[in-house]
């Protein structure tokens, strides 16, 4: 994709500025935000094609800003940028709704490798979608045509990158899937250790979505040792 907005919200300006000329470079447009307050001002206001965000601003962290980015319904993807290797600050950042994440230092390369396959994944999958007919699993619907989600006939919020996940567990429905197929498939690279976690919380938040109760899984189901498995 070229010319779609990028939302980089970080407030160091030389480390904004390497990231916008490097995206700038690859026909992006890009928004800088300082702070979290900034940022969901950018949000609301240009309604950028996705966000790298982040953790440590001056006025909020990135995990609050991204839990309200959630809360508000945007569902763009999201990029976490932290500064510290270490799996907490990682689930933390997932947890509150992020799509994936690159710890610092990072390569340039690298970010907009990142950015151009959650862009891909996510607005790529719209117009691949459009005439695909909607699937039904008990209470569960399950629409590729719009990119929605039906529970006992009330709508479901999911991110792309979750529908995407749900949706692809259901067209191999019963079919138990790796994590690191899942995790090659929707987010397009290769699984280790930090990633399969991904794939892990990724699945957490559509079972708290979508199953009744999300410790005994009616759709979503994992299996030991391989990683899970749609039950139809």
């Amino acid at each position: 994709m070229t010319g779609e907005r990028i939302l980089i919200v970080e407030d160091e300006r030389a480390v904004a500025r390497g990231l916008e000329y490097s995206l700038q470079a690859d026909g992006f447009q890009v928004l800088w935000a300082r702070t979290g307050q900034e940022a969901l001002q950018r949000l609301r206001a240009d309604d950028p094609a996705l966000i790298t965000l982040d953790i440590r601003l001056p006025d909020m962290s990135g995990y609050d800003v991204c839990r309200t980015m959630r809360a508000e319904g945007f569902r763009q993807p999201i990029l976490m940028l932290t500064a510290r290797d270490e799996e907490v600050d990682k689930v933390l950042g997932l947890e509150m709704g992020a799509d994936d994440y690159v710890v610092k230092p990072y390569s340039l390369r690298e970010v907009t490798s990142r950015i151009r396959a959650l862009l891909r994944r996510a607005y790529g999958y719209l117009a691949a979608s459009g005439e695909a007919e909607p699937m039904r699993f008990g209470e569960l619907e399950i629409d590729p045509s719009r990119v929605a989600v039906r529970l006992s006939g009330e709508s479901v919020e999911l991110t792309p990158t979750e529908f995407r996940l749900l949706h692809h567990l259901a067209i191999h429905a019963e079919r138990p899937i790796t994590r690191a197929t899942l995790l090659e498939t929707i987010w397009g690279y290769d699984s280790d250790i930090g990633g399969e976690r991904t794939v892990d919380v990724h699945i957490r938040h559509l079972r708290t979505k979508i199953e009744d109760d999300p410790a005994t899984p009616r759709y979503i189901v994992t299996v030991r040792g391989i990683g899970y498995k749609f039950q139809g």
